[in-house]
């Protein structure tokens, strides 16, 4: 068996997800030393690929900053057992020339595992969805100038951003579904919308924000068979059909989107509305019936579209994505796929110990916990465990500091039915065409 395959078996084992995630990652490089022997004599003893791989995301995971961090680790501290005498311009080197299939299928993997240990600590969101997932881009932070061809590039150029990331999130799961890597930093969002969505089993429900509201690709989404929440942009003109519930500014409304012989939905969608303070809520979603998806429960689903913001803040600060080790592309991707398979596995150690601990997921301080595991894997600890014994008393289990959302309840005898008959479908017009060529 190959040394790919014997860690593919190795990822499943319990003891992998459950220990410290250096033991996870030690776990994904069997035969080390019998692929790092020499082939013949004399030869020289050669650097394990997946040792490389795993040698770079051990460096996530402590902090390192640089490129040469990981050559000292390799060849001067030893990761693990194992050292390896190589310069830091063949690890430079290996880098260049490494690509990014085995960082991502590593990252497939390890999500697909940890997905399954984590099914029965599901939230319990949006009963009717097959999925409820927020999608999002964030452009990744500017190289540094060090390779010769861009010393002379002014700060804040475009040449020196590296592509935006595009990223499904598993709202439920809180886990990364899916991550696009796309090379053009100024390339609108919804360009790449349908391939992210594409392979979402059918009645998944989407959260985005206004980067995303176009009636077109509303109407797509129902016709796909899914279902959507969105606030409601300003200045977007609508019709009501029918109203649901209605006292002071609190209301809950059948609309169609688009008034102008211009620009006009397809597809009937509900239009709720509220105010706290100064503040007027406005969310639109193509769920139509109000005992199916409450006015209450859209305004929680859409607040959940923080979770994706929360897991990229994650990845960029906790986990040092900011600071890119090179100014090449491959090499940046592949810290990006390395600080990804980490922060998946982080993801998964904080919905396992606030499910052991009966606490909500983000009382689980997550800069504490990127911050005491490595504390914890030098001790011979099990993470969840302390967290789990000791998180209340360390402040590392607290309540969570988010913003709850206070939205008004409407009782289900207080909502008027929708008369049979009323039509929810009309001819559209698309005035501003959606980024991307239609599915087929």
């Amino acid at each position: 068996m190959s040394t790919v395959a014997q860690a593919d078996a190795k990822v499943a084992g319990p003891r992998a997800v459950v220990g410290q995630i250096e033991e996870f990652l030690r776990e994904m490089v069997p035969l080390l030393e019998a692929e790092g022997q020499r082939s013949g004599r004399g030869a020289p003893r050669v650097l394990p690929s997946m040792l490389l791989w795993v040698g770079l995301m051990v460096s996530v995971l402590r902090g390192y900053r640089s490129q040469a961090d990981l050559w000292r680790l390799l060849s001067l501290h030893g990761l693990w057992s194992y050292r390896f005498a190589v310069t830091d311009e063949a690890v430079r080197k290996r880098l260049a020339n490494g690509g990014t299939a085995v960082l991502r299928r590593l990252f497939e993997q390890i999500t697909e595992v940890l997905c399954g240990r984590l099914r029965s600590y599901a939230e319990d969101l949006a009963g009717f969805a097959a999925a409820v997932v927020a999608l999002d881009e964030a452009t990744l932070d500017p190289v540094a100038r060090k390779l010769p061809e861009l010393r002379k590039v002014e700060k804040g150029a475009r040449v020196l951003l590296p592509g935006r990331l595009a990223g499904l999130f598993d709202v439920r799961l809180q886990m990364w579904r899916r991550i696009d890597h796309i090379e053009n930093p100024e390339q609108n969002e919804k360009a790449h919308a349908r391939s992210m969505v594409e392979d979402l089993p059918r009645g998944s429900l989407i959260l985005a924000d206004l980067g995303y509201f176009a009636f077109e690709w509303f109407d797509e989404l129902v016709e796909m068979g899914h279902h959507w929440v969105s606030r409601l942009r300003k200045r977007t003109s609508y019709e009501v059909i029918h109203v649901f519930y209605s006292k002071g500014e609190t209301r809950d409304a059948l609309v169609w989107l688009g008034k102008h012989r211009a620009d006009r939905c397809r597809h009937a969608v509900r239009l709720v509305q509220f105010r706290v303070g100064a503040q007027l809520f406005q969310y639109v979603t193509s769920v139509q019936d109000p005992q199916l998806l409450p006015l209450a429960e859209i305004a929680r689903l859409y607040a959940r579209r923080w979770d994706i913001e929360m897991a990229v803040k994650l990845v960029k600060r906790e986990l040092g994505l900011h600071l890119l080790w090179s100014s090449k592309t491959d090499v940046v991707l592949q810290q990006v796929w390395a600080v990804l398979v980490i922060a998946q596995i982080l993801q998964a150690l904080r919905k396992e110990i606030a499910a052991r601990a009966g606490v909500d997921v983000f009382d689980v301080s997550m800069p504490l916990l990127v911050r005491t595991l490595p504390q914890f894997a030098a001790d011979g600890v099990d993470p969840i465990e302390a967290f789990v014994r000791h998180g209340r008393q360390g402040a590392m289990i607290r309540p969570s500091r988010r913003i709850q959302v206070r939205v008004p309840t409407i009782a289900p005898a207080e909502v008027q039915r929708l008369p049979t008959g009323t039509m929810t479908e009309r001819k559209p017009r698309y005035s501003h065409k959606w980024g991307g060529p239609k599915r087929i």
